[in-house]
């Protein structure tokens, strides 16, 4: 244990640079190897780019996570106006009745004088 203790910051820097290098070499060999197998089966089965999906293309990795589709555009067309003021103001007859009629309506007003 005392030899581990006289090592210096430079002795261990050095020691990883050469580990990174024969890491470096043996990946380079491994993956020689790799291909020369690959290219061996595909010489042997006659495969071309197309069947192994070498196209170029990359997988569409955003649709694949998940919550990121995109939606449907809403394709549903503006409805009509069914009721409409004076001062241009419009409702569709759907949802809550807007200020403007509602105001109105207290007035005295009565629904079918707005009709369009």
């Amino acid at each position: 244990m005392a030899k581990n203790a006289a090592r210096t910051y430079a002795d261990i820097t050095k020691e990883i640079e050469l580990l990174q290098k024969e890491a470096q070499d043996l990946r380079k060999k491994e993956v020689a190897e790799v291909v020369a197998r690959i290219n061996e089966a595909i010489a042997h089965y006659g495969l071309r780019p197309s069947d192994l999906k070498f196209g170029g293309q990359r997988p569409n990795v955003k649709a694949q996570v998940a919550g990121t589709a995109k939606k449907a555009p809403d394709k549903r067309k503006a409805l009509a106006a069914k009721y409409r003021d004076d001062k241009g103001n419009a409702w569709t007859g759907r949802g809550p009745r807007p200020r403007w009629l509602r105001d109105a309506l207290e007035q005295g007003k009565v629904l079918e004088d707005f009709a369009v």
